[in-house]
C-alpha cells in the first residue's frame, strides 16, 4: 500500500465515524471511566473520551507506535502523511547520482 492508500483509508474511516459513536464498555473499562469521571469531573463523559483519544494518539506518535503500524500497513509514516510525500520523494526520489542513469550514446564520441 502507499501514501495515497493511507489518505484514502483515513478519509473513508473519517466518513464512517460520523459525529457520534456508540461504544460498548466492558466491566474494566466502565470502572476506569467511572474513576476518571469522579476524579476529573468533566463536563460530560464525552469530553473525557475525547481527551482519552487525544492522549492515546499523542502517545502513539511520540513512541513511534503509530509509525510502526503505518509503515507495516501502508509503507508510510505519519510525517509523510502530513507532508503528502514520502521521504524518498522529499529527497529527490532516492537517486544520489541521476546522471549515471542517463542514456548518453555520445558520451565517448569525439
Amino acid at each position: 500500500m502507499s501514501l495515497d492508500d493511507l489518505q484514502d483509508e483515513v478519509e473513508a474511516e473519517y466518513a464512517d465515524l460520523g459525529d457520534e459513536l456508540a461504544v460498548s464498555l466492558d466491566r474494566e473499562t466502565r470502572n476506569e471511566l467511572a474513576m476518571l469521571n469522579a476524579a476529573f469531573d468533566p463536563d460530560g463523559t464525552d469530553e473525557l473520551l475525547r481527551r482519552a483519544v487525544h492522549m492515546l494518539f499523542q502517545t502513539a506518535v511520540e513512541t513511534g507506535n503509530l509509525d510502526f503500524h503505518l509503515r507495516s500497513e501502508f509503507d508510510a509514516t505519519y510525517d509523510e502523511f502530513l507532508s503528502g510525500m514520502t521521504y524518498e520523494e522529499m529527497t529527490g526520489g532516492g537517486q544520489q547520482f541521476p546522471q549515471a542513469q542517463q542514456n548518453d550514446d555520445r558520451r565517448y564520441q569525439f
